[in-house]
């Protein structure tokens, strides 16, 4: 009887905790999704625009010279700049349209994974701690960095990948409800999603799993060049993305859970590596080799990490060498 009596009194507690953490996230999920709306409607509705025009196409020749650096034909500009206005499903639709042949989509899906979203991502990584610009040079050069390692290292047309022709919308009646649509669908899976993720991470928290979390990728982290403080978000950056998980990483580094010097070290990584799951997965549809896609960049933010932490430390030498002369 005692033993049943304080089963259910623990339950009662757990349901209780439970609750509460949902009553604590609602209005912390109505404040990062607020936020993160107010910047993709406004940058896809341009990029919209900048389509429409012609602009867009108009810079990506002005580009083809870069390309063909890294053995990719002109048209590849066009991909990598709606990757970084938009999302991976537009630069698909853009790859499949332009019937590109397997080792350049190989190349330039790698480019797209780093650089895609760049906006929007871009915000959320100065948010939490870092410098817009060295976010904006860290993943343009990163990209091209990639782009340039692949060329070299991949063997020529060693696989194939599949294409089809897209219909492009023409009126701008066509465009606009297409992506009012987009835009809709785009709305709710944010609201729905950021939501349960805040919800989530709360529960995870009140029960210690995330401390759980922490001491299990402990040496990977290490590896990594990482505080094992920055495990949660980590984690969160390589299955949902940036955009979807900004939310845990914002709530983190509020709470004091990482601080921002630990962010912008995670962040350092998450800029070139991230959403290792669902956006390599688009792209093995179309027949490119995962591996290809997750490998080189999780090396490339293991590389970007360290070489950040070695800037660190000679600017601390530096300046205390200065401070004591």
């Amino acid at each position: 009887m005692i033993h049943k009596s304080s089963v259910e009194t623990q339950n009662h507690v757990a349901k209780a905790k439970v609750i509460a953490a949902v009553r604590e996230s609602i209005p912390k999920a109505y404040t990062t999704t607020k936020w993160l709306l107010s910047i993709m409607i406004p940058v896809s509705f341009g990029v919209l625009l900048l389509n429409y025009t012609g602009i867009l196409a108009m810079v990506s020749a002005y580009l083809t010279p870069a390309f063909e650096y890294m053995g990719l034909p002109g048209e590849s500009a066009f991909v990598l700049l709606t990757s970084i206005f938009t999302n991976i499903y537009t630069a698909i639709a853009v790859i499949t349209s332009l019937e590109l042949e397997g080792r350049v989509v190989t190349i330039l899906a790698a480019m797209c994974l780093v650089a895609h979203g760049f906006v929007i991502e871009t915000a959320v990584l100065k948010k939490t701690g870092s410098s817009m610009l060295r976010m904006i040079l860290l993943r343009l050069l990163g990209s091209f960095a990639l782009g340039l390692f692949l060329n070299w290292a991949l063997p020529a047309d060693s696989f194939q990948a599949h294409s089809s022709v897209l219909v492009q919308q023409e009126t701008f009646t066509a465009m606009f409800i297409t992506w009012l649509w987009s835009s809709l669908i785009l709305s709710v899976k944010v609201i729905v999603l950021i939501t349960l993720l805040m919800i989530l991470q709360r529960i995870l928290e009140v029960f210690g799993v995330i401390k759980f979390l922490s001491r299990v990728l402990a040496p990977l982290q290490a590896i990594m060049g990482l505080p094992n403080s920055t495990s949660f978000s980590w984690i969160v950056a390589n299955t949902l993305g940036l955009a979807y998980g900004s939310a845990i990483m914002i709530e983190q580094v509020d709470k004091g859970q990482m601080t921002k010097s630990d962010a912008d070290l995670l962040n350092h990584h998450i800029a070139v590596s991230h959403s290792q799951l669902e956006d390599p997965l688009l792209f093995a549809a179309i027949g490119v080799p995962l591996g290809w896609l997750i490998i080189p960049r999780l090396v490339l933010g293991i590389i970007v990490v360290w070489l950040y932490r070695f800037e660190l430390y000679i600017r601390k030498s530096l300046n205390s060498f200065i401070f004591k002369n």
